[in-house]
């Protein structure tokens, strides 16, 4: 049976409903390649329209219809595109008087280009962030760990998304004497006879490869569909410093081996109450 689809229809929808379609819409424009990559297809065409999708490749609609119509599906033109103007944003204050303020900036695309964590310097950057200053950090997504753990500690944030591949985030320290605690891994001095308890039930998954923030992204999806009775062994780089705090309060356990430089072993499994 046809699929109709219209502007408003999820990029989502036509790719379950026939999978050819990824091909047909990166053909579109080059920006949709992203779409190959499974971690980012889950998470982009589950919010995307075909109304969005244009507007973000700077293209018509019409050329969706182009490329779907030959693989079945029928196109409704009558359907207006819905209004997805963002309700007017209410800055924080400290956005609000950022002319006013002193502005630290830190770019962080550099450090993880070449394949570095960024994680201690930015700790480092605000831990010397004087009172009364913003650090605008530039990355090419959104740092949502690092606003989980600034928040706790009192900061205020701002997101500024330029375009799809630059993202400004404002942290704002107010006068405050609270400490900034950075999150420790623990010791793993029983490694051995942990790994050993889950012998026959670990999951494995090699997350080496991958560009951030997709590593942290590949675990955390990895861990929903965990069984209680099953580890995650994973492969890494380096100690994920901002997933620490997301197992806390997912509330899974974990253990750390450091191989050598570059190779990391992590072992985590749900905690035990």
């Amino acid at each position: 049976m046809p699929i109709e689809i219209n502007a408003n229809t999820k990029i989502a929808t036509i790719l379950k409903a026939n999978p050819n379609a990824l091909e047909a819409i990166i053909s579109i424009s080059p920006k949709f390649s992203k779409l190959r990559n499974p971690l980012l297809r889950k998470i982009m065409a589950a919010r995307t329209s075909i109304h969005t999708a244009s507007k973000v490749a700077n293209c018509n609609i019409t050329d969706f219809y182009k490329v779907l119509q030959p693989l079945g599906f029928t196109i409704n033109e009558t359907i207006v595109a819905e209004n997805e103007s963002p309700t007017q944003i209410v800055l924080p204050n400290f956005m609000q008087q950022i002319n006013n303020l002193k502005v630290d900036v830190l770019d962080v695309r550099p450090i993880i280009e070449g394949g570095e964590d960024p994680f201690k310097i930015i700790m480092k950057k605000i831990k010397e962030l004087p009172n009364q200053t913003v650090l605008k950090l530039i990355n090419t997504f959104e740092p949502t760990p690092l606003i989980n753990i600034l928040s706790k500690q009192g900061f205020e944030y701002f997101i500024e998304k330029e375009n799809e591949d630059l993202i400004n985030s404002f942290f704002y320290k107010k006068n405050t004497t609270q400490k900034i605690e950075e999150t420790k891994p623990a010791a793993s001095n029983d490694w051995n006879e942990t790994i050993k308890q889950f012998e026959n039930n670990l999951l494995v998954i090699d997350v080496r490869h991958l560009e951030m923030p997709q590593p942290m992204m590949t675990i955390l999806e990895a861990l929903e569909k965990l069984p209680n009775n099953t580890a995650l062994f994973v492969y890494h780089k380096r100690i994920p410093v901002f997933l620490l705090p997301e197992l806390k309060e997912r509330n899974m356990d974990y253990r750390v081996k450091e191989i050598k430089d570059n190779e990391v072993h992590l072992l985590i499994f749900h905690a035990k109450n």
